[in-house]
């Protein structure tokens, strides 16, 4: 449990003082826990979401940086894409099976951004009606099947 504080300590630090284009920490967030943080996001300039606010909330279990943080969409805006549920899911294999102890929260962000980016179409991925009525609350507990990288 200490190396995850510490861990936790150390990415947040950095997230404080060298944060992804387009990020920012919701300091209020991480006024009572470390173990969960929010962070504010605009769409990046010259894409499909540019001047769009949306907020992702990432919570950290006791197993962190050896398990993948839970990270998802939260709050009143949740950018429509192929691969963002209406929930907030996000179908990300770096959140699951392709997470490695090396990435960090910056570089989650960095991904998410990049998806965001690369999109030409703004959609919801075909089977959210049917995914958001009958998932987990937790988007780790979905078996995602990855399966396209186009956007």
């Amino acid at each position: 449990m200490a190396s995850m504080q510490k861990r936790l300590q150390k990415e947040l630090l950095a997230l404080q003082n060298d944060p992804p284009p387009g990020m920012t920490l919701n300091e209020k967030s991480v006024q009572n826990t470390i173990t969960q943080w929010i962070v504010d996001m605009e769409g990046a300039p010259g894409t499909l979401y540019e001047g769009e606010k949306f907020q992702l909330l990432f919570k950290f279990s006791g197993r962190y940086p050896f398990d993948s943080p839970q990270v998802m969409f939260t709050g009143e805006n949740v950018p429509v894409h192929p691969h963002v549920y209406s929930n907030g899911h996000i179908c990300l294999s770096i959140l699951t099976e392709d997470w490695s102890p090396a990435l960090s929260v910056q570089s989650v962000c960095l991904s998410i951004i990049s998806m965001l980016s690369s999109c030409k179409e703004k959609r919801r991925p075909p089977d959210n009606s049917f995914y958001v009525r009958t998932c987990n609350k937790n988007p780790k507990k979905t078996k995602w099947w990855y399966h396209d990288d186009t956007c």
